[in-house]
């Protein structure tokens, strides 16, 4: 095999699906082997509830949704999921209008996919409104509550 037909099958085996070939002829014995494909991911793979709540909400765009929009500041959900205003139905709930917070203070948890995500208070802040009723189901840069900021 000459220089030029070995560089042109390497550049084919680079290009192809594959991932190991062996090339022999005589006593001349060529082996090419790249990384195997990654196994495919599932769509629904990545938890969202993994990611801390705290590390996704500055980051989470609005987004247009049929929920009414609050006017001023607002608390958005950031992910899909079940929002529920207190730890469960006994428990009084995390916030309610008129209550005063500190930043990182948790006011409501959200559930997707069975994992529970608590939504932490971007800043010190006096809670205006509560939008959803505990239960219903929130979409992804959802007003959920209404805020000032101090």
């Amino acid at each position: 095999m000459t220089r030029d037909e070995l560089l042109a099958l390497m550049d084919h085996f680079s290009a192809s699906v594959l991932y190991r070939m062996e090339y022999e002829e005589g006593d001349t014995r060529l082996v090419l082997e790249k990384a195997p494909p990654a196994p495919a991911v599932p769509l629904m793979a990545a938890a969202p509830a993994a990611v801390p709540a705290a590390a996704v909400a500055p980051a989470a765009p609005a987004l247009e949704s049929d929920a009414p929009q609050a006017e001023g500041s607002a608390i958005k959900a950031p992910l899909v999921g079940t929002f529920y205003a207190a730890p469960s139905p006994e428990d009084a709930p995390f916030v309610k209008a008129g209550d005063t917070v500190k930043k990182n203070d948790t006011v409501c948890i959200i559930e997707a996919m069975k994992m529970m995500s608590e939504v932490p208070a971007p800043c010190d802040c006096v809670i205006e409104e509560v939008l959803p009723a505990s239960g219903e189901l929130v979409g992804f840069g959802q007003p959920l509550f209404r805020i000032r900021e101090l």
